[in-house]
């Protein structure tokens, strides 16, 4: 984990400010979906990516009957 030197407080809301600088390496948008996840002491940040349902890749999804799945797995289905 590579430290950024960057500290921030959390508010009374329990909020905390990403800042502008690291959403821009990441590719943070404001309206991008975040997953949060805990490791061990760790609190992980990590920008959302859809996966496919059926092979678990997080390539370009396509959603359907609330299911979401990648282009080869609907190329499959299609197929049989």
């Amino acid at each position: 984990m590579k430290s950024t030197g960057i500290v921030r407080n959390i508010d009374e809301l329990g909020r905390i400010v990403i800042p502008m600088e690291i959403r821009k390496v990441m590719g943070i948008s404001s309206s991008d979906p975040i997953e949060i996840y805990v490791e061990n002491e760790n609190i992980i940040l990590r920008k959302h990516r859809d996966f496919c349902c059926i092979c678990g890749k997080g390539e370009t999804v396509k959603e359907f009957n609330d299911k979401k799945f990648c282009q080869t797995c609907l190329d499959e289905l299609r197929a049989l």
